[in-house]
């Protein structure tokens, strides 16, 4: 199960919410926040407690780069237990960490996570060979923006409890439709979007 990327004490923080009245409310509203982020991003920024292995189809994942062959994977956020193999059904070989690079360079050390591996020399002889990785799939710790967008998105939807159409009310203003997707939440998640969404 997907972790939330904020806890209960940093939402009930915001407007300084002491009782446990309304908790299961706000806890559903930060599971949402967190998995409506992953959904506009394309991606999830929580960790794999340990590596599992994924196999993929390089047809439609390699991409060329200055470098070599760029093999997109969907993020690894640690290094640890990280192999790579290369067969298909029953019959593996491990692909020694010499004959591959992590893309982008220093991903992990700036606190982003790998998002390919460049293939030096690989042994990938047809189109029914399969790459296998085993990873701890994920981001290597969840990014402050992050944290940021989910408190604000929750504390929208927890608030949505008091305008179920959509519209909030003021007494000098009227009616006011509430946007679909705060632009400040935009903003946060915007430079973690993978291509394509958002």
């Amino acid at each position: 199960m997907a972790a939330d990327y904020a806890t209960l004490i940093q939402l009930k923080n915001r407007p300084r919410i002491t009782d446990t009245d309304d908790d299961d409310l706000l806890n559903r509203a930060l599971a949402a926040a967190s998995r409506g982020i992953d959904n506009r991003c394309g991606r999830r920024f929580d960790l794999d407690a340990s590596a599992t292995a994924k196999m993929f189809n390089p047809r439609d994942r390699v991409v060329r780069h200055d470098d070599g062959d760029l093999f997109l994977l969907p993020d690894i956020g640690s290094a640890t237990g990280l192999v790579v193999e290369v067969g298909r059904d029953s019959s593996w070989t491990t692909i020694s960490a010499s004959n591959y690079e992590t893309y982008p360079d220093n991903a992990l050390a700036d606190s982003w996570p790998i998002e390919g591996l460049l293939l030096l020399n690989w042994p990938i002889s047809s189109a029914r060979t399969r790459l296998r990785v085993t990873a701890r799939w994920g981001w290597p710790t969840v990014p402050d923006a992050i944290v940021e967008a989910t408190l604000i998105q929750a504390s929208r939807l927890f608030a949505r409890k008091d305008s179920p159409e959509g519209v909030m009310g003021s007494a000098d203003w009227g009616g006011i439709r509430v946007s679909r997707v705060d632009p400040d939440v935009e903003a946060l998640i915007q430079p973690y979007a993978k291509p394509g969404f958002a």
